[in-house]
This record gives structure tokens, C-alpha cells and sequence, in this order.
């Protein structure tokens, strides 16, 4: 359930910025259609800061129910406040979920022992799986190998979403934490790098409009099918870095409403849609990846 192709869900909104119940289910559907692994409902992809308390629950509830218990729903519960994260994992405690994936706090930039302590904290109080989330990018704060570690050795901290694209940064882990410790990667461009050096999977942004590809991607790696895991990275290589060509989830929306799995790339404020100048960009990479 921690392996392979995970997607980092987008959250679909109709034109006035409401949760897209419809497309939602259409999204989940289409996942286990193609063989995507796990679904992590509300995180970065997920536009969480931009959505109310209640919301957030709701979504990973509609998830749960949309998904019919045909594959595994992980919740996003992480914040900069300890006592949040805490607070919205105990909701969710008999919810059905399989786990929670929490993001180092960002904005408040804590110290090494901040950041144990916090995730300390949140795993003490809960029963559930806890996957760590690193992307220094987003959040200005980075948990480095040796707090992973000390971390690993909490019973129910079962992993890492390693988005640093730091390939070094695999071994370094490896190498201190003996235990089985799920590796996972949360950068599509260095994925196939991560995996081949012994990462379990990807929480992948590109999952969302490509499932199949990045289902297949992963499969082929568990086999030893290098080349052909090869090929479909070359193939989705560029689009890896396009769907970054503005702040994520910005592109992969427009995506995912041009190939019409949501009925509207809508977002809230302050994300904005993507330009018209990078929707030619995307839309030429498409039909070269015969995706349209």
C-alpha cells in the first residue's frame, strides 16, 4: 500500500471554487482503472492551505467513500501546528484510512529537535501509520537524514515523501535506518534515479493525468524491466518538468480539465490558472505523448 504509483490527488472545484463532488469520483474511478496504487487525498497537489478545516475532512471522507474500498485512501493531515495535525488525525483515527502523510512545518522553520519533537508528538497520538513529507522547497525547512532516523525508531513512522530531488540523500537514509523503512519519492523528474537506488515508489503529481504510465513505470522497475521503465521515463520526462512550468497544482489542473477528468481547472486564491502562453507549451507536449 506504500509502494509503487501513488498519486497526489488534485482537488476539482466548480467555477465558483466549490469542492467538484462529481469530478472527484470521476478522478478516484479513473485511478483504479489504472492501476494507481494508494491515493494521498488532501496534500500539497490537493491545494490544502487554500481550503477550510471542514472541507478538508469532507474531502478525505468523499474519497473514502468515492473509492469503495478498492484502493487505499492516505490522508494529508500535516500543518505548522502540532496541535492541529493532531487534532484533525484523531477525526480520522477509525475513518478507514490506511495512514497519514505529514509535511514538515513550514513557515515557522524549526530546529532539528523542533522537528523530532513534533513528529514525536503527532505519532504518540495515534494508532495510525505516519509517512514523513520532505520538500524544503515548499515549506523552508529541511529534515535531514540523521532526524529521519531517530524518528524511524517510533513504531508507527513507517516512511518518507522525499522531495528534496537529492538522489544522495537515498543511501544516507538507507545506511542509518536498518529497519524496514518505506522510501518514497515526491519528485517525478528523479524518480526513476530514486527507484533504481531502492526507493518503494512515487507520490507523483504526473499520476494524476498519466496513471497508466506511471502505473506501468513502477511495475516495470519491482520487475527489473529496467529498459522499459527507461522508455516511459523519456517519455514523460518533459512533461515531469512541465507540470511545474508554474506553481503546482496550477498545470496539472489545466491538464486534467483538457483531458476532461475534472470539469473545471478553477483554483482559489492566491493560485491563479495557467497562463495562455504555457497552455500551448503543455498542449504541444500532449499530443506529442499522443495523451491527446
Amino acid at each position: 500500500m506504500f509502494t509503487g504509483s501513488i498519486v497526489a490527488l488534485i482537488t476539482p472545484m466548480d467555477i465558483k471554487g466549490n469542492i467538484c463532488k462529481k469530478s472527484l469520483q470521476k478522478l478516484i474511478k479513473y485511478h483504479i482503472n489504472n492501476g494507481t496504487k494508494a491515493i494521498v487525498i488532501m496534500g500539497t497537489t490537493g491545494e490544502s492551505a487554500t481550503l477550510t478545516y471542514k472541507e478538508h475532512i469532507d474531502i478525505i471522507m468523499y474519497a473514502l467513500d468515492f473509492s469503495e474500498n478498492k484502493i487505499p485512501i492516505i490522508a494529508g493531515t500535516g500543518f505548522n501546528s502540532t496541535s492541529k495535525s493532531i487534532a484533525i488525525i484523531s477525526i480520522l483515527e477509525n475513518s478507514g484510512i490506511i495512514g497519514c502523510l505529514n509535511v514538515t512545518p513550514y513557515y515557522n522553520r524549526p530546529t532539528q529537535e523542533g522537528l523530532y519533537q513534533h513528529f514525536k508528538e503527532i505519532a504518540n497520538n495515534t494508532k495510525l501509520p505516519q509517512i514523513l513529507y520532505n520538500v524544503p522547497s515548499r515549506t523552508g525547512c529541511d529534515l535531514l537524514p540523521e532526524t529521519i532516523y531517530k524518528l524511524s525508531k517510533i513504531n508507527n513512522i513507517i516512511g518518507i515523501k522525499e522531495a528534496t530531488g537529492d538522489l544522495s540523500r537515498i543511501n544516507k537514509i538507507k545506511n542509518l535506518v536498518k529497519k524496514k523503512f518505506f522510501l518514497i519519492s515526491g519528485d517525478d523528474k528523479t524518480s526513476f534515479e530514486f527507484m533504481l537506488l531502492g526507493g518503494d515508489g512515487i507520490i507523483s503529481v504526473t499520476a494524476n493525468i498519466a496513471a497508466l504510465k506511471m502505473s506501468k513505470f513502477c511495475n516495470y522497475i519491482k520487475e527489473k524491466k529496467i529498459n522499459k521503465a527507461k522508455k516511459i521515463n523519456q517519455d514523460l520526462i518533459l512533461l515531469h518538468n512541465q507540470l511545474f512550468i508554474e506553481s503546482n497544482p496550477i498545470p496539472v489542473k489545466w491538464v486534467a480539465k483538457r483531458l476532461g477528468l475534472i470539469n473545471s481547472d478553477k483554483m482559489r486564491l492566491p493560485m491563479t490558472q495557467l497562463t495562455k502562453y504555457n497552455q500551448k507549451i503543455i498542449e504541444n507536449t500532449l499530443k506529442k505523448l499522443k495523451l491527446i
